[in-house]
């Protein structure tokens, strides 16, 4: 019987989670659910150096804001006795029972070097013509560690409990082929790799050491991650097998790239192109630096991951892009993702988001709406007429914001110049006469206004074209939005009446 599977996500808290990030998780999700398997949370924080205060708690939130649920992580009250956060499973002192393992086998040996000697080296061979140090089989021997030192100096310095740190030995000139789902077999060199440091002189293991030894401890079966991983890999394969485990399958992920399709996707980029490359808004603590999110820049999650799923996966035999998250699991399989990069095309984006606003129940956008009405400086309205803007719009919008029409919450001051073009003498005069039609309705419904409109003009022999255009100008001031009578509904005929008269009464005709 073949192992249940185990998948993971393991961020480091050293910042805002970006959206590459994010879609890691995602396919990890997607793998998990689709296998019926487990899906673990894990934080790395071996280098604590890099940490950043909240960079944790952001991950969390940020994750769940996209939808993406764990089975068990360092979030959670899994009551299995696990620590999922490096930092701690340190301190309970697991990672170096296993370096002291590889010394016991020969896999790993300890080095004195201390960090001024370790610069003096690199800046010697730095200075020489396309010099660069490598700490490896062709230069181990000359540093200071067990390898190199007599039996009794080496014990000497163990005695004196000094800091000392656990490398890996690398084997000399080997190859190391290792299979990964996406990019087949592939071969490294070991002449070319140096002894990675596997314990640090503080105690706090490698992200190397840490990832492996984690991933065997929770029963991994799958190490699904970012293809800026593959290096490493050949490092882990032979840790797998220094210890005598079977390694996981790989399958590391193509890059997400700039929509011009030349590199990494950065901040830069996103800053310079305007959109967001994080999930939600990001305070840097100790800068004070902000980088915006996709939540406040008014996606919704679903659009997002829909988005994201399709960048580097292709389901196949989906004919209609927009799928929902079931959708996705039913036909997700790490045997389609590609090889190639995926252009970050956020033309798309905002079109799945479009196409996700236009669907989204009037339950879901609410609430989402509702904090930016307040953001307006409007006084927010009851529910009922928050839901007819939202149905007045939903075909126009592309963000959650563009919901918050500022003709629906407050007569409007400020005039469109092309709108005040058209309103004419003669659109003012038909519009004076028109009100007391208007204010006659018998019914204050869309459909029944234009019927009672059209029948009054067409007695005036004056068309829809001359006179619409004016009445836009008197309701909203600006050209687009929903249509006239859609609006009129909404905002309800005081308030229809009273801009019309406004409008007769104060703007100047052309």
């Amino acid at each position: 019987m073949k192992n249940p599977v185990v998948v993971r996500f393991a961020p480091s808290p050293t910042g805002p989670l970006h959206i590459g990030g994010v879609r890691t998780a995602l396919y990890n999700y997607l793998f998990a659910r689709r296998h019926g398997g487990t899906f673990i949370l894990r934080i790395e924080d071996t280098d604590q150096t890099r940490f950043v205060p909240g960079a944790e708690q952001y991950i969390v939130d940020s994750l769940r804001w996209c939808g993406i649920e764990f089975d068990a992580g360092v979030h959670m009250d899994n009551g299995d006795g696990v620590l999922y956060r490096q930092s701690d499973r340190m301190k309970a002192g697991i990672y170096r029972e296993y370096a002291e393992q590889l010394i016991a086998s020969g896999h790993a040996y300890y080095a004195f070097d201390t960090s001024e000697e370790m610069d003096a080296v690199r800046k010697a061979a730095e200075s020489q013509p396309g010099g660069a140090f490598s700490y490896g089989a062709a230069t181990r021997m000359q540093m200071s560690n067990s390898l190199s030192l007599p039996a009794d100096q080496t014990q000497a310095h163990l005695a004196t409990g000094n800091p000392c740190a656990i490398r890996f030995k690398m084997p000399d000139n080997e190859a190391v082929t290792f299979h990964d789902i996406v990019r087949e077999d592939v071969t490294y060199q070991t002449s070319l790799l140096d002894d990675k440091v596997l314990l640090k002189s503080d105690g706090m293991p490698t992200y190397h050491l840490a990832n492996v030894v984690d991933d065997r401890l929770m029963a991994v079966t799958h190490v699904i991650r970012g293809e800026e991983w593959l290096p490493s890999t050949p490092l882990h394969v032979l840790l797998y097998g220094a210890f005598g485990w079977e390694h996981p399958q790989f399958v590391h992920l193509p890059l997400l790239l700039k929509p011009i399709g030349e590199g990494k996707l950065s901040k830069r980029d996103g800053d310079q192109m305007g959109f967001p490359v994080f999930p939600t808004d990001w305070a840097d603590p100790f800068s004070g630096e902000k980088a915006s999110g996709f939540r406040e820049a008014g996606y919704l999650p679903e659009a997002l991951i829909n988005f994201l799923a399709l960048l580097g996966w292709n389901p196949g035999d989906i004919e209609n892009e927009i799928m929902g998250i079931e959708q996705m699991i039913a036909s997700f399989s790490v045997e389609r993702v590609s090889k190639a990069g995926a252009k970050f095309n956020v033309e798309k984006l905002r079109s799945f988001n479009q196409s996700y606003l236009k669907a989204a129940p009037l339950e879901t956008l609410l609430p989402l709406v509702k904090p930016h009405i307040v953001a307006a400086g409007y006084s927010q309205p009851d529910d009922a007429y928050i839901a007819g803007t939202i149905q007045a719009l939903r075909e126009r919008v592309t963000y959650v914001q563009d919901f918050v029409a500022p003709y629906f919450y407050a007569d409007p001051t400020e005039f469109d110049p092309k709108m005040l073009a058209k309103w004419t003498n003669d659109a003012k005069a038909i519009l004076a006469e028109a009100q007391s039609v208007l204010a006659g309705a018998a019914t204050w419904e869309h459909t029944a206004l234009h019927d009672a409109f059209a029948a009054f003009l067409q007695e005036k022999g004056v068309g829809m074209g001359k006179i619409m255009p004016a009445l836009r100008c008197a309701l909203s001031g600006v050209a687009g939005g929903p249509g006239v009578w859609e609006m009129a509904e909404v905002i309800g005929k005081e308030a229809t009446l009273r801009r019309i008269a406004t409008a007769i009464a104060t703007l100047p005709t052309v």
